[in-house]
């Protein structure tokens, strides 16, 4: 027979994961505002690829680590010019803030051919990668970039676009991987979303094919950053980020952002944008961080979770419910 102590504890086990749920609710290119589909929502029209549901993608090899889960076809598409900002705000299901602090954020971009990416299938796309972060340089209490959408809503994410891209139509994928879990095999979350834009100007970068990868297949559940023992570990150990590096030529135009040390680069620093207008972050530097425009509430629902988990508790809640969300 379950002791009541025990019957007392699993419900607050479980409050730090019930809304551990979420996607892409707004892209920013320069001054343009586009809007994601809630999930399982109506679809209206919009360059995001609209998933079934927030929950995340669990296994490196599950065909939604691709763009999401069940992620569709969108029906509009983005201008973009290189060197352009990008900004994706991440929210719960109920665009609450982000329930996520631990682990990478990444960035993909795929061509879409001669297509104009409204009927291309990603489970076709060659990736290659444009940026990622990791942990923020010279916090001794080795706090992820992630934390800084977990601590405040409204606020977003903040990519550039390769200064030397090639022209042509392409899907960016951006992807947050959250660890909390991942101190054993198979807990990695899997939070990618796809939305889809056409490159102008003229310049000439391109991938080199040693850099391409598919998805799935670019990662593994053992993989280091995937399957990380010592993610709690203080100080915190060094961090290698999953997936093939940033392309080269992203990083020799200085567009990319971070490395395989699990830290960003000079050039990405996170910090939010003085106001709430795209327009008002400093081109040339990735992966910056700004609050975006208070959004109305979605109709779907989640619970709400606490800030913070104690070490007990968060240790207690991997022994009791190793897989959960």
């Amino acid at each position: 027979m379950m002791r009541l102590s025990t019957v007392l504890l699993l419900p607050l086990l479980a409050l730090p994961y019930v809304s551990a749920h979420g996607f892409v609710h707004k892209v920013w290119i320069g001054t343009k505002t586009f809007t994601g589909n809630t999930p399982n929502a109506e679809p209206t029209g919009s360059i995001v690829r609209q998933i079934n549901n927030v929950d995340p993608v669990k296994g490196a090899d599950n065909p939604a680590v691709n763009c999401g889960n069940d992620a569709q076809l969108a029906a509009d598409i983005a201008d973009a010019n290189p060197g352009d900002a990008m900004s994706f705000l991440w929210t719960g299901g109920d665009l609450s803030k982000w329930p996520h602090n631990i682990g990478p954020m990444l960035t993909y971009m795929a061509s879409c051919g001669s297509t104009d990416c409204t009927t291309f299938d990603s489970t076709k796309a060659k990736w290659f990668k444009i940026a990622q972060v990791g942990r923020i340089p010279g916090d001794s209490d080795g706090t992820w970039f992630q934390n800084r959408i977990f601590e405040t809503a409204g606020v977003a994410a903040n990519v550039t676009l390769p200064n030397n891209i090639a022209p042509g139509a392409y899907l960016i994928r951006h992807e947050i991987i959250a660890l909390h879990l991942a101190n054993k095999a198979g807990g990695a979350e899997f939070y990618p979303s796809c939305s889809q834009i056409r490159v102008g100007g003229s310049g000439t970068g391109v991938p080199k094919d040693s850099e391409l990868v598919s998805l799935p297949g670019a990662y593994s559940d053992t993989d280091p950053g995937i399957l990380v023992p010592d993610v709690f570990d203080t100080p915190p150990a060094p961090y290698t980020f999953p997936g093939p590096p940033i392309a080269a030529f992203v990083a020799s135009s200085g567009s990319g952002s971070g490395s395989g040390s699990g830290s960003a680069s000079p050039s990405a620093t996170a910090t939010r944008a003085p106001s709430s207008s795209p327009t008002s972050q400093p081109k040339g530097k990735s992966c910056k961080l700004k609050r975006a425009p208070t959004s109305p509430v979605a109709k779907r629902t989640v619970a709400p979770r606490p800030h913070h988990v104690s070490r007990i508790m968060r240790d207690l809640a991997v022994s009791f419910g190793g897989a959960a969300h």
